[in-house]
């Protein structure tokens, strides 16, 4: 299963910078959940990182 995890974060887009906002089972209300809450803006980026539920990289 696939989820996406979204991020507020600078416009250099450094992981000290990260913000966590939320997990979402789709990249759609990731994006619908940024716009809602404003994430974007000229001072900040927003990046939405794609993981593996229930994946074990060794049992592969």
């Amino acid at each position: 299963m696939t989820l996406f995890i979204l991020f507020q974060t600078d416009i250099w887009k450094s992981n000290a910078s990260r913000v966590f906002f939320g997990v979402f089972d789709n990249r759609i209300k990731a994006i619908d959940c940024a716009k809602y809450h404003g994430l974007y803006s000229n001072a900040t980026e927003v990046v939405i990182e794609e993981v593996t539920l229930n994946l074990c990289e060794e049992c592969q």
